[in-house]
């Protein structure tokens, strides 16, 4: 799919249908917003639609939809896992989507949480001994006339 613009209208009706749990963390991703559950994303806006990351009998459902299709987010054949780029026509009707979301947030809740990525050690920088410039030499220069 080539990349559309997140509509901003599109970004209350994502929030208010996200799960009412406060496990739930949204994250700002790409102009639009992502629902993360254990650092786990289950669902998000891309386009002018929603994706949600479902188990296989979800999923497969969500492929009936017409209008659904797999999420290749960067339009070249690589499909994320399990996830789908649900029908536009989703976004008008809050109760669907808000079915999915759930959905999704279900079985992300499944999925082993992601592992924070290691922080750097806040090690001091070595100071370099500052070099001293070359002293003068103190033998007088010739100079031409």
């Amino acid at each position: 799919m080539a990349w559309v613009k997140i509509p901003k209208e599109n970004h209350p009706l994502f929030l208010a249908a996200l799960p009412k749990d406060p496990r739930v963390v949204t994250l700002a991703m790409f102009g639009g917003i992502a629902g993360l559950v254990n650092g786990n994303m289950f669902g998000g806006l891309f386009g002018r639609s929603a994706i949600a990351k479902l188990g296989d009998a979800d999923y497969a459902e969500a492929m009936k939809l017409d209008g659904s299709e797999p999420f290749d987010p960067m339009g070249r054949g690589h499909v994320m896992t399990s996830t789908v780029l649900l029908a536009e026509s989703v976004m008008d009707e809050p109760t669907e989507l808000r079915d999915w979301l759930r959905k999704a947030f279900d079985h992300a809740v499944t999925l082993p949480p992601k592992k924070k990525p290691a922080k750097k050690s806040a090690k001091k920088p070595t100071k370099k001994p500052v070099k001293k410039p070359a002293a003068r030499s103190k033998k007088p220069v010739k100079r031409r006339r």
